[in-house]
């Protein structure tokens, strides 16, 4: 069986974080069971609220754009063809430094759930 969204037919939101979101595939909507893919952007000039997720780890690949980012006691630039792995219960925020949308893929597993979010600010 074939699970496939389609870009334009899926309506973005604003997340707890304060980023929008796309939810590009998530099993509350598709068949699939243990993970959720979604784009974020952050637009320029913007930050997400620090927060972190106790059971979720996720991947953030960012494919434009160029920020600052929180992992736990980090900071550190990310940018256009960078990826990383932030571990469950670790606090994290990304800050867009530039003038274009910074815009990731955010890999969730399990699957995003506002409930796993912790604001932290």
């Amino acid at each position: 069986m074939v699970t496939k969204t389609e870009y334009q037919q899926i309506q973005s939101y604003v997340t707890l974080d304060g980023s929008q979101i796309r939810e590009l595939m998530h099993p509350r909507v598709n068949k699939n069971q243990a993970q959720s893919l979604a784009e974020a952007i952050v637009p320029p000039g913007g930050k997400t609220r620090l927060h972190r997720h106790l059971r979720t780890e996720e991947l953030y690949h960012f494919t434009s754009g160029h920020g600052l980012m929180t992992l736990g006691d980090e900071t550190f630039d990310v940018r256009g063809g960078d990826t990383v792995c932030i571990p469950p219960g670790t606090a994290h925020q990304l800050n867009n430094t530039g003038d274009i949308a910074l815009k990731l893929l955010c890999c969730c597993s399990p699957a995003y759930s506002d409930d796993d979010t912790q604001l932290l600010e």
